[in-house]
């Protein structure tokens, strides 16, 4: 009998834990959700696995997006546009940020970094977060554009590599002449927003400027601009690029390089890898510099890069912050360089011992990235972007004359920012 009163007693204790485990709610892993590009999840997903074993209470969800940069920019403007922005996080390209903030979609993240911790970032890459008197966009990986070229090509010559565009255009007439490339300089020129990287560091390098906010200028119509346009009509008029180029982006370009066809190319950090694979006719003959400019000038290198925005509509801006400083930290950065090749935005970086053991050609990078040149941090920028394209377009496929192209270009960025 006593047995069975324990029995009983037993049995009923089980089933009181068993109701008491199913009316305590087990604390659920908070989820930040961000849209990348479809190629960048994959390579990402290396420090979405640290980051999630590091934090077990927070759930990334990564949303695979678009193939392109200015889809991806569509779809996030849609769903913010439509008041039903489901992320918490935004992975911006550089030239977001100003748009994104202006329009109140992303939180002001001064009061959670100090300028002091800002100061381990390079210059330019913070610069391009800062919107007004706020800081709206955290660097994660960047991007410069710069001058590739054959070290094999030149040696072969006696040349030295480039430092000023008459330069360039000597050094590709004699390879050519010798039979040693069929074009001498590759860059984008598709009517599309590489053209707009390209020409930055060509109207730079001639000592002139897009648009000065302080000033509230335009500088396209003005000489030095018309020359850098003019600069770019030559290089094809001349033979030293080929036609083909007003239709090339970057991949395109990449390829002819690649082949061995031309001696020189403006692109951005990614061909290292590419032109080192096991595969490549070029593997360990190729180098890369500053780009080139006027004499007694400085050249300067396009700004580009990827990093954090925090959406103003997310309920887990303390996760959504943890999130943004795990990726940015030395620790994370280190290792999608040291596993994907990217450049990274802290400076340490340049001259960390294992970056450099993989990539000796960092010590380069930096001083590449030392000359970077912002484009204009302004919520038009989508708007002058494609004036800029459409006018450069025309100039270079010889439909209007550079100072015809710049003096509307100019016009019609004026009316958009309402400037007289």
């Amino acid at each position: 009998m006593i047995r069975l009163i324990y029995r009983w007693i037993l049995v009923a204790l089980v089933a009181l834990l068993v109701c008491l485990r199913s009316s305590i709610a087990l604390p659920q892993p908070v989820t930040i959700t961000f849209m990348v590009i479809a190629a960048e999840a994959e390579r990402l997903q290396i420090l979405i696995d640290a980051f999630e074993a590091q934090h077990p209470d927070i759930h990334l969800n990564v949303v695979p997006g678009p193939r392109t940069t200015n889809d991806v920019e569509d779809l996030y403007t849609t769903s913010f546009l439509l008041g039903k922005a489901p992320y918490d996080l935004i992975y911006a390209d550089i030239i977001w940020a100003s748009k994104f903030a202006a329009a109140g979609w992303l939180q002001d993240l001064s009061p959670r970094i100090s300028e002091a911790e800002l100061a381990a970032f390079m210059p330019t890459d913070v610069a391009g977060g800062k919107v007004e008197h706020g800081f709206y966009w955290m660097p994660f990986r960047s991007d410069v554009g710069m001058l590739y070229y054959r070290t094999d090509l030149l040696e072969a010559a006696g040349l030295q590599p480039p430092e000023t565009f008459a330069d360039l255009v000597t050094a590709s007439q004699i390879l050519q002449q010798q039979g040693l490339v069929d074009w001498g300089y590759l860059w984008q020129g598709a009517q599309y927003e590489g053209l707009a990287t390209v020409f930055v560091e060509v109207v730079k390098g001639f000592g002139g400027f897009w648009i000065d906010l302080a000033a509230k200028q335009v500088g396209l119509d003005q000489p030095a601009a018309i020359a850098a346009t003019q600069y770019l009509r030559e290089l094809i008029d001349q033979g030293i690029s080929p036609p083909g180029v007003t239709n090339y982006v970057e991949y395109d370009t990449l390829r002819l390089f690649r082949s061995g066809k031309a001696a020189f190319l403006r692109n951005w950090p990614f061909v290292w890898t590419e032109v080192n694979r096991p595969d490549s006719p070029i593997r360990g003959k190729v180098a890369l510099k500053s780009m080139i400019h006027a004499p007694n000038q400085e050249g300067g290198s396009c700004q580009g890069g990827w990093g954090f925005g925090m959406a103003a509509t997310t309920q887990h801006p303390e996760a959504a912050w943890q999130v943004i400083e795990f990726f940015t930290s030395e620790a994370a950065q280190r290792q999608f360089v040291l596993d994907q090749g990217y450049v990274p935005t802290r400076r340490s970086l340049f001259s960390d011992a294992q970056i450099l053991q993989k990539y000796p050609h960092y010590t380069q990078l930096l001083a590449v990235a030392d000359r970077a040149v912002l484009r204009p941090p302004i919520r038009q920028y989508a708007q002058v972007s494609d004036v800029l394209q459409r006018y450069l377009s025309a100039a270079i496929t010889g439909r209007l004359s550079a100072e015809q192209a710049m003096q509307r270009a100019a016009r019609e960025t004026r009316q958009i920012l309402k400037w007289d």
